[in-house]
């Protein structure tokens, strides 16, 4: 953490300095001295007036960090195929991108989806932080919405069998034996090749990351809500975390 603050210190004294040589209406060159290198390291004293410019701004940031969100009676991990945590944070994607296309789209979304790889962390049993929610989701990722037809969601089921990969799903089924697809659901009810569908999941997934170039067949409708800020909230709206944690992958044979 204080490396941030001494990261955050050196910008803002960056940007003072830009808007100093911007505001000038003239540009003046004087002598150039050649001085030698400061290395940062251990060795360097603090700067007594940089740490008082930065102390109030640290004790408001860490007072916002440290703030009790929820509570978990149980760790939230994400070990194994079908991770408490995992299970938990693919729910808060569906509900919250279901909440927003009922508001904008009329309609219900009928799955959601995310990968492992961008849980950063787990949470531990006890009281939730805010800090612990910028622990497990440090990136800006924004949640869209892919409408696929029936037909192209036989590569996202593919992609499954032959990864076996543990990206968390809600409102999905997907049952494999030795990499072959064994059965597959959507809402509890199995797929209509003549229906069109609507998966919540994060720009980076739907651009392809992670190799999850099905959704390219799909049209992609931005939500504008932000993951992490999402999972905030929903936190939030749950004193008590009660994470799921029923059977949605089912990798029989695994290789």
């Amino acid at each position: 953490m204080k490396n941030k603050f001494l990261l955050l210190g050196i910008a803002l004294a960056a940007l003072s300095g830009c808007k100093t040589a911007s505001s000038a209406s003239s540009i003046h060159l004087g002598k150039v001295e050649i001085r030698k290198n400061i290395s940062i390291n251990n060795e360097l004293k603090n700067d007594e007036e940089f740490i008082k410019t930065i102390e109030p701004y640290k004790q408001k940031l860490d007072k916002e960090m440290n703030q009790k969100i929820s509570h978990t009676s149980v760790d939230l991990t994400k070990q194994g195929d079908n991770s408490n945590l995992g299970n938990l944070l693919a729910d808060y994607t569906f509900d919250g991108a279901n909440e927003w296309a009922k508001k904008n789209l009329q309609r219900n979304i009928d799955a959601a989806l995310i990968n492992i790889g961008g849980i950063r962390t787990t949470i531990g049993k006890g009281d939730i932080l805010l800090k612990s929610v910028f622990e497990v989701m440090p990136f800006e990722n924004e949640i869209i919405i892919v409408k696929m037809k029936g037909t192209d969601l036989q590569g996202l089921f593919n992609y499954y069998a032959e990864r076996q990969v543990n990206n968390p799903v809600s409102h999905l089924y997907i049952e494999t034996n030795k990499g072959q697809i064994t059965k597959t659901l959507i809402d509890g009810k199995t797929v209509n090749t003549d229906q069109d569908y609507y998966i919540a999941t994060s720009d980076y997934l739907a651009l392809g990351g992670d190799n999850m170039k099905f959704f390219s067949k799909g049209e992609m409708i931005p939500t504008g809500l932000k993951l992490r800020d999402l999972f905030i909230d929903y936190f939030k709206k749950n004193p008590e975390v009660v994470p799921h944690t029923d059977v949605r992958l089912n990798f029989t044979g695994k290789k």
